[in-house]
């Protein structure tokens, strides 16, 4: 693959929504300046031109529906783009036009491709022959449009760029060098690569590191990294120093270079004259200090602390159980819990993460603390509700430090209704891709103390086949085992025989006792995932706490036989905080059973 230039590199313009914020001041979305500030628009495509630009982008990266909901309007737009795209560039000398298409937030994905291939065909009908899909958090949903340009316009060149942050991850936790692999394998996209997310520094790091022999690679640095001034989003003026890391760049081998957010027409001039000037010395290579790769040794005691995962002991139906961190500062009643589980046989804690959408408190520090002073071993859950890739990533870290090798990744219970105009739920992953993110996290950031990664399993799904397909892509990306729902039926008996048979994974059979009459009603009405039997609730009316609790172990220990043989062990769930009855439940299991 070559770029469309009869030179070594292809320079493109750089970032046409902040700059056009910084001429007009105008806080709209840039891409309705394509039917209401024409003069603007052709504008800036000019001045990028005339700094050195040798392709310029359509004003039309978020024009979409999120953008406009009436189609005529969009129409609009993305035609208008275009056409003005053309009458800046007539000027000038052989410039490339591509069409630029953004990402579009859908949950689902059937709807994405359908918008991108509707956005597609408005440029072809235009006569566009390149396109540029930029700042995309993921490859898979642009294949089948690729495959629609190239059958319609076989000569289309098309690049594919994708945001990564300096780890080299997107925001769905997908590694670049995955990406920009299966990207480059497609012979019908003609180039790969990175955009925005990272300055210059960073993204000339992550290019460095790639294997791009035979491949086309693109990449288009932020300026640099924001800061806010008087509530307005401000990048520095670092023209030079700029153009002098995109000159590192293209000497790692990228030969499509430009600008993301942040870079001028000033920004393209200094790198069309540095990326010109074959003389210039790689000073910024010289000046750059390369980390040590000499390691510290470590104490004996941290050695220990950095355990393999609790599936290590072979052959022995394990006992998890799951506490809840408290709702404040008193911690005595977890510890003293965790003490007490542990005596009675337990072989792993797991705290869950802010359940029901109640705070509580941080599940990983919990664990952290549990195991330090319990020495028992923990799995902390990890929810997709309440961070983004940089907040779960720090709690990663902090863990993987304190010894905490297991984690059980979980979507995590929604906000209320009520509580959303105040509180937000962050869902920047779903539980399928956090776990990928993980997974690639151990083969990088954690190789030397990789995570245990485990999934949640609904054995009480109303459609338990899909729930399995579901399963097979948490096992493809990366878990090891899985904790159910609770089982308290035959139908959920059933599924955890099926998941035995179809899923090459430990399983951790869940198990919640009662603790009363009313617990019974309750969690059976307001607990999301779990389905108690209106027999077995109302088996328990009118008993005395004690009644309902052996009766409740009691049936806790008929459902373990059953599902005993399908499963490597058993996941005790504590109900009100009652660790006793947990207790008496692992006894019981230990003596009949285990």
């Amino acid at each position: 693959m070559t770029t469309p230039t009869t030179q070594d590199y292809l320079l493109f313009d750089g970032a046409f929504g902040t700059y056009y914020f910084t001429l007009t001041n105008n806080k709209n979305f840039c891409e309705y300046a394509n039917i209401n500030d024409k003069d603007t628009v052709i504008k800036i495509h000019k001045e990028y031109i005339d700094a050195g630009a040798m392709a310029i982008k359509t004003n039309t990266f978020g024009a979409n529906s999120k953008l406009v909901d009436d189609f005529a309007i969009l129409d609009n737009i993305i035609r208008s783009g275009w056409t003005l795209a053309v009458l800046a560039a007539t000027e000038g000398h052989n410039i490339q036009i591509f069409a630029d298409i953004g990402p579009i937030v859908y949950e689902d994905a059937e709807l994405c491709k359908q918008e991108y291939l509707r956005i597609a065909k408005i440029f072809l009908d235009c006569g566009t022959t390149n396109f540029i899909f930029e700042t995309f958090p993921e490859y898979e949903i642009l294949a089948s449009v690729i495959a629609y340009i190239k059958k319609q316009v076989p000569e289309a060149f098309i690049i594919i760029s994708f945001a990564v942050d300096q780890d080299g991850y997107t925001k769905n936790g997908l590694y670049y060098k995955d990406l920009i692999k299966s990207a480059t394998q497609n012979s019908e996209v003609s180039a790969s690569g990175l955009n925005c997310f990272c300055g210059p520094s960073h993204l000339y790091n992550l290019i460095k590191n790639l294997d791009i022999e035979n491949a086309t690679i693109s990449a288009m640095p932020n300026a640099g990294y924001p800061s806010y001034v008087a509530s307005r989003t401000v990048y520095i003026d670092n023209s030079e120093y700029f153009a002098s890391k995109l000159f590192d760049i293209k000497n790692c081998g990228a030969s499509i270079l430009g600008g993301c957010c942040g870079t001028t027409p000033a920004h393209i001039r200094a790198a069309s004259l540095r990326l010109s000037n074959k003389e210039y010395l790689q000073e910024s290579e010289s000046l750059s200090i390369s980390p040590s790769n000499e390691k510290v040794p470590l104490l004996d005691k941290i050695q220990e602390i950095q355990a393999s995962d609790f599936f290590a002991s072979s052959g022995k139906m394990l006992i998890a159980v799951e506490l809840d961190p408290p709702v404040d500062i008193n911690y005595e009643l977890l510890l003293s819990g965790s003490i007490q589980v542990k005596n009675a046989g337990a072989d792993i804690i797991t705290f869950a993460d802010s359940p029901l959408a109640r705070v509580r408190a941080d599940s990983i520090m919990i664990a952290s603390k549990i195991k330090r002073e319990v020495e028992i071993k923990v799995i902390p859950h990890l929810t997709c509700r309440d961070k983004n890739l940089i907040g779960i990533k720090a709690s990663l870290l902090g863990g993987n430090i304190e010894g905490v090798r297991n984690i059980l990744v979980v979507t995590g219970d929604p906000i209320s209704q009520t509580d959303r105009s105040e509180i937000k739920g962050v869902f920047s992953l779903n539980s399928q891709n956090l776990i990928k993110y993980i997974d690639n996290l151990n083969n990088d950031v954690f190789a030397d103390n990789q995570f245990c990664i485990g999934g949640a399993l609904n054995v009480n799904a109303a459609n338990f086949d899909v729930e399995l397909k579901r399963a097979q892509v948490k096992l493809q990306n990366g878990a090891k085992y899985f904790l159910t729902q609770p089982v308290y039926d035959k139908y959920a008996i059933d599924n955890i025989k099926k998941a035995r048979q179809y899923l090459n994974a430990k399983i951790l059979c869940g198990i919640m006792p009662l603790a009363s009459y009313k617990n019974a009603i309750f969690i059976n009405n307001e607990v999301p995932g779990i389905s108690i039997p209106e027999e077995l609730i109302n088996e328990f009316k009118g008993k005395s706490i004690d009644e309902v609790e052996c009766a409740s172990v009691d049936f806790c220990v008929r459902i373990a036989k059953l599902v005993k043989d399908y499963c490597d062990g058993f996941y005790l769930i504590t109900p009100l905080k009652k660790t006793h009855i947990i207790c008496k439940l692992i006894e019981e299991l230990r003596r009949e059973i285990i």
